[in-house]
């Protein structure tokens, strides 16, 4: 039976041996190490009581909740075209748990680490026909047993940023068993193909199919409720929305709201922290205060619209952005990258964004289509720029209201990939059997 490297099981023992330690210095990490244990019994206990062997089972995993908001709307289109299947739906961080508790699917859970036995055991419970990975998020050992089991390896929304760790040696060399074993890729681009091909997917199995985050998007805001309660915090002024930002797009942001509020002091903004911890909610309220700003307030305590709201819990901005007039994307600044834009573009909204944004196609596709601006300086350059941005949209509302409409187009150009994708899927499902990933066959 092929197999993961050894020096790739050694490194998965190791890491899994001290996430216990590892999770001393992160609450995050710690969230997700409870959540992993006891994951194999929770979802042998289901397979036991409520798998349907006459039912074909599609496990789709999602590592966090952006590639899992990637995939949504795939998933609502499969199930559309294959209500008679069963659905599994693993994720890896913390951040996706509220997302799996609303996803339609028959059961969700975490997903252990990537050992032989707890993945020998879970496949042999579920019984895949179809083993589905959102975006890169691939893991070895899982691919490599399900598919020389005969559960079908699928990928969706595949993408690989052309700086990517796993491109470079010797992760490629490591992982590479694991690409092999993946049956059909939907990728997003023919240059995200090119480097799926690298990382060991042969070139045949890949279809270029677009992106189905544009679709799940769409369907996202088409779901805000015109009587949303977030929705009251934009009414009556320019407002705008600042979405999963840290801190060096905060001091940017609230230096220059300091001097776009000297000339329209009806202006608001919301900031909407990436991480919103205690520590990290408390320094931007004290950063806010030694620029002579109103005392920012809390969204869990906020009533009415404020001149600064800030955001104190996770879950919200899709919705928030339906409050703005523009909107900022946090992330430009640092190496982590640019959050996600098309959630304001959905809106109608122009979007600005610090200056490390090349590896977001997005960015790339609204300032393209003049509907977005990016910051290109740092420290006072960016805040002078920012300050400039923001006046500029206050000041024309026509030509804000144009970016806007841009920003949309750019979005609905985009649709379509989750229906291809799905189709993709549903053709790999043959219930009761699947059919044979090429690895399997070997």
């Amino acid at each position: 039976m092929p197999s993961t490297s050894a020096f790739y099981r050694a490194a998965a023992r190791v890491a899994s041996s001290l996430a216990p330690v590892l999770t001393l210095a992160s609450p995050k990490l710690a969230a997700g190490h409870r959540g992993r244990h006891g994951a194999v019994e929770r979802l042998s206990t289901w397979s036991a009581g409520k798998r349907d062997a006459a039912r074909p089972l599609v496990w789709l995993h999602a590592s966090s909740v952006g590639e899992g908001l990637q995939a949504e709307s795939v998933l609502h289109e499969l199930r559309r075209r294959r209500p008679d299947a069963q659905f599994v739906y693993t994720h890896f961080s913390p951040s996706a748990e509220s997302l799996a508790r609303r996803l339609p699917v028959d059961v969700a859970d975490y997903l252990p680490y990537d050992l032989p036995r707890p993945v020998e055991t879970l496949l042999g419970a579920l019984r895949p026909d179809l083993l589905v990975f959102s975006k890169l998020d691939l893991w070895p050992e899982l691919a490599v047993r399900a598919a020389a089991g005969g559960t079908t390896v699928a990928m969706v929304a595949a993408t690989v940023s052309p700086g990517s760790g796993r491109l470079r040696w010797p992760a490629r060399a490591v992982l590479r068993t694991g690409y092999e074993a993946v049956g059909v890729a939907a990728a997003v681009s023919e240059e995200d193909a090119q480097r799926l091909a690298r990382l060991g997917v042969s070139p045949d199995r890949i279809r270029v199919l677009g992106d189905p985050r544009y679709d799940s998007v769409v369907e996202r805001i088409a779901g805000v409720s015109k009587d949303e309660p977030l929705l009251r915090f934009g009414r009556g002024a320019p407002t705008l929305i600042a979405g999963s930002t840290w801190p060096e797009d905060e001091a940017a942001l609230l230096g220059a709201f300091a001097r776009v509020r000297a000339k329209h002091p009806a202006a608001r903004l919301a900031l909407v922290p990436h991480e919103p911890t205690e520590a990290h909610l408390v320094g931007a309220a004290r950063a806010a205060a030694g620029l002579g700003l109103p005392a920012p307030v809390r969204l869990s305590r906020a009533q009415e619209p404020v001149p600064v709201l800030l955001v104190d819990r996770l879950g919200v901005l899709a919705r928030l952005y339906g409050a703005g007039t523009m909107a900022y994307v946090g992330g430009g600044f640092g190496r982590a990258g640019l959050h996600s834009v098309l959630e304001p573009a959905a809106w109608r909204l122009p979007v600005s964004f610090g200056p490390r944004w090349r590896e977001s196609r997005d960015a790339a596709a609204l300032l393209q289509a003049d509907a977005a601006r990016a910051l290109t300086g740092r420290g006072s350059a960016a805040l002078d720029e920012l300050v400039a941005i923001w006046c500029g949209w206050i000041e024309g509302e026509a030509e804000r209201e144009a970016a806007g409409e841009r920003a949309k187009a750019v979005v609905e150009r985009g649709r379509g990939a989750s229906s291809r994708s799905a189709e993709l899927l549903a053709g790999l499902i043959s219930s009761p059997h699947p059919r044979t990933s090429p690895i399997g066959a070997r």
